[in-house]
């Protein structure tokens, strides 16, 4: 089975939740900016949640199933289409051969995910599937979508079968299930985002008017920003007593200042360590809301206890639990 790519879009790469145990030989993580959206999706359509799926940045391709396959598209609202029919996002979708998914203006978000039943089946590196672009390997040839390329895509989960056998129904154009998730596995990307972070390890460093701007100010997200990073302007942030750090540990989320004092928000492409101080962590139920963001939207940032982020946490987790188990026994057997 496999899809065709007619046009590319912006950039529509191929991903999963990232690639684990490397990062000391200096590979990063990786994986989908948005990976609660991708998660969501692989288990609408039966999936494991690490399935290989599509991540389609601002502008959509336009994509062509060339047999029958059990489809869902979650995260940004990018105006999707099927035969030029509008089609409903965060719910599975069973397309006929021969059906084209395209994508109009962008609305709501910055990146859409698409899920096909048995995932999309590119060889993986160093145990995933997701394409890492600045070293060019992974996800399809290490690169974007082109038109012309073909994506193989695996075998339906038995979960997967039976969801696309309940929705199959002779000489429909497609047919969408009846059922989504709730808003909080399927936020509506916000305008002007406030992201919830803890105090990161060098914060003490800092000014009190620059610890006070940093949550109370507005930044706006700068052209500069791409998967690796998000460059911030606003209120500069100065530190007490400039050194130079030694390099640390930083991860999705970490939110670093350089000498100039302009924040720096790390995203999925984000290197292994770093130098410059880290003022706050954004935390990881609020990387989702970041990866929706872009460039010239406002952003806030709002301080939270590590307890709050650790219950904030479980909270999602057993949401997307409940989502699982719900999907298993309604289609499991």
């Amino acid at each position: 089975m496999s899809i065709s790519v007619l046009k590319p879009g912006l950039l529509t790469t191929v991903h999963d939740l990232g690639r684990f145990g490397y990062q000391q030989d200096g590979i990063i993580v990786n994986g989908a900016m948005d990976a609660l959206a991708l998660r969501v999706a692989n288990l609408l359509v039966g999936n494991d949640e690490n399935a290989a799926g599509l991540e389609i940045t601002l502008r959509g391709p336009k994509i062509r199933f060339e047999v029958g396959h059990l489809i869902a598209l979650t995260g940004a609202h990018l105006a999707p289409t099927l035969h030029g029919q509008p089609v409903a996002q965060n719910r599975a979708v069973w397309v006929p051969a021969g059906t084209e998914l395209a994508f109009g203006p962008a609305g709501a978000g910055c990146r859409a995910y698409l899920a096909v039943a048995g995932g999309v089946a590119v060889p993986p590196v160093l145990g995933s599937r997701s394409t890492y672009l600045r070293a060019g390997f992974g996800g399809h040839e290490g690169r974007a979508l082109r038109a012309g390329d073909v994506l193989p895509v695996g075998e339906a989960s038995a979960v997967g079968e039976r969801l696309l056998q309940r929705l199959q129904k002779p000489k429909a154009a497609w047919a969408a299930a009846s059922f989504t998730p709730g808003p909080a596995l399927c936020p509506r990307p916000q305008f002007r985002p406030v992201l919830r972070a803890v105090r990161g390890p060098e914060y003490g460093q800092f000014s009190a008017e620059s610890q006070h701007a940093f949550w109370e100010e507005p930044f706006i997200i700068t052209p500069a920003a791409d998967r690796m990073g998000y460059r911030l302007q606003g209120p500069p942030l100065a530190r007490l007593e400039v050194t130079e750090p030694l390099s640390s540990a930083v991860t999705f989320g970490t939110v670093q200042v350089p000498a100039g004092g302009q924040p720096i928000v790390l995203g999925a492409d984000h290197q292994t360590t770093g130098g410059y101080p880290r003022l706050a962590q954004v935390i990881s139920v609020d990387w989702p809301a970041l990866a929706q963001a872009a460039p010239g939207q406002a952003l806030r940032f709002r301080e939270v206890s590590v307890r709050e982020a650790q219950a904030l946490y479980a909270a999602r987790e057993m949401a997307v639990a409940d989502l699982r188990r719900g999907i298993a026994t309604a289609f499991g057997r």
